[in-house]
């Protein structure tokens, strides 16, 4: 079983975006002394609490700064860009750290209509993601001979006979997407536990074999948090559950509180429902517990890979978190 980690670059009160890209530098070189497989990056455009905006900039400081780690992206969302300039973006990234590179895509749009607006995309350029990924993987390999259209024709300079894999992350139709083309798929684990695996299920039947894949791969998103008590672990995780649930309320994903504040706070019942409804699939406790429930879960979904996100306020609780769970895991790290 491989163990890997999802950074979004999350702000934190106080914080400036400048100090939570470089936060997440650092933490990605403490997850490798750890000894988890992969850390990857997100893109999130116009959001206040979020810095990574840029996955493909922040991959290559993290890859400069860690030597053993895979660093990709979960992910690169497709339909903002066009695909030879990600193409040409993941070659400079391989040909500098060859070896190292992961390419996660994604079929999502911006957030809001003026987000998306300023990125040039409306809500159905999702539905193209397809079409997108198919000429993506066409600028790498080498080029067929005698070829004269299309993304064959084109030297994607210097992606083209590089080899990076490339995930797709499933939302909604994402899953089928990722089996047509015999791709890993990246699932978030789902509060309803039966539509994960229904998911699963129509991924592993549909999966065509490629030169990536021979057989279908499975990475579990999971927001996951380990503390010396059900009661800490639980409180990690609440920074990031009110500031998802004022983004539905307000619109906007703030800057991260402390998780005692919040709990002091006397939440409406509109707050405290999409609290609860942002916790749903949140999976927290103390190392026993937690190593239950991740045995249940990964018994039950067959996954070949944890991706496991967590942001909370205080860096320090963050990096307890995962060393526990290095240790749960039994990653060479973990021990210290």
């Amino acid at each position: 079983m491989r163990w890997s980690v999802l950074d979004r670059a999350l702000i934190r009160r106080g914080q400036s975006a400048a100090g939570a890209l470089r936060e997440t530098v650092e933490f990605a070189g403490e997850i490798e002394r750890l000894g988890y497989h992969r850390f990857w990056v997100a893109e999130h455009h116009a959001v206040p609490g979020i810095a990574g905006s840029a996955p493909t900039v922040l991959a290559a400081a993290v890859a400069a700064a860690t030597s053993r780690i895979r660093v990709g992206t979960g992910g690169v969302m497709l339909p903002n860009h066009r695909p030879l300039v990600v193409a040409e973006q993941f070659g400079v990234l391989e040909s500098l750290f060859p070896g190292r590179i992961d390419m996660g895509l994604g079929r999502s749009v911006g957030f809001t209509g003026p987000v998306r607006r300023a990125l040039g995309v409306e809500k159905s350029a999702a539905d193209r993601f397809g079409e997108q990924l198919t000429e993506l993987l066409g600028y790498f390999g080498d080029p067929p001979a005698g070829a004269r259209t299309g993304p064959a024709a084109l030297s994607a300079m210097p992606a083209r006979g590089l080899r990076v894999p490339a995930h797709v992350l499933a939302i909604g139709s994402g899953a089928d997407i990722a089996a047509a083309h015999g791709l890993p798929v990246v699932m978030a684990l789902h509060a309803d536990t039966d539509r994960t695996l229904a998911a699963l299920d129509r991924y592993r039947a549909g999966f065509r074999p490629s030169a990536q894949c021979e057989e279908p791969y499975v990475l579990l998103a999971v927001n996951a948090a380990v503390a010396a008590t059900p009661e800490r672990a639980a409180l990690l995780q609440l920074p990031e559950a009110w500031a998802t649930a004022r983004s539905r309320i307000d619109g906007a994903f703030p800057p991260l509180d402390p998780p005692e504040e919040i709990a002091a706070r006397v939440l409406t019942e509109r707050e405290r429902g999409y609290v609860e409804q942002a916790r749903a699939a949140q999976l927290h406790g103390d190392g026993p517990s937690v190593a239950r429930r991740l045995d249940d879960l990964l018994a039950r979904t067959g996954a070949d890979e944890v991706l496991v996100t967590l942001t909370t306020h205080a860096p320090a609780d963050r990096r307890d978190s995962y060393r526990r769970l290095a240790a749960l895991a039994g990653l060479p790290g973990g021990a210290a």
